[in-house]
């Protein structure tokens, strides 16, 4: 049954991480729709998201099968189809929203992506939470205090 819906195991993984993804942009999605908040808050409220225990073997099997796909494994190559772009227009949208200039959103939006994977990234090898969580911290305020300042 498993290989006649989705082909194989690996295929299955490569959907499972597809679908935690698509509810992680949910997630983020109903946050900004919500959003009376700062930037700051908001992505202090979705690191929390982020960061619950629960979601840890979903960010361990994305990031297995991520590199798997970064090495070309044909089986794992699906979940590069907008795997950056997906998060990057939602939050580059709630910047210009919020007047910052169409380049620099999208730079602001794709340093967000990459941080928030590096540190989920590191969290998950080195189970040092509190030193990841005051990480972001700082990058939150670093976001608002030198990017964001004007758009609040």
């Amino acid at each position: 049954m498993l290989i006649h819906h989705f082909g194989s195991k690996e295929e299955l993984f490569v959907e499972v991480a597809r679908g935690v993804e698509a509810r992680q942009r949910a997630a983020l999605g109903a946050l900004l729709a919500g959003a009376d908040a700062t930037s700051e808050d908001l992505g202090r409220r979705f690191w929390e998201q982020l960061r619950s225990p629960a979601l840890a073997p979903q960010e361990r099997l994305f990031f297995e099968i991520y590199g798997q796909a970064l090495q070309g494994r044909q089986w794992a190559l699906p979940l590069l189809d907008g795997i950056v772009e997906y998060w990057i227009s939602p939050l580059a949208d709630m910047l210009q929203k919020n007047g910052t200039s169409g380049g620099e959103a999208r730079a602001i939006a794709r340093l967000c992506v990459a941080v928030s994977r590096g540190l989920l990234l590191d969290v998950l090898a080195t189970g040092e939470d509190r030193e990841v969580d005051d990480a972001m911290e700082h990058f939150l305020t670093m976001l608002q205090r030198n990017f964001l300042r004007k758009t609040q």
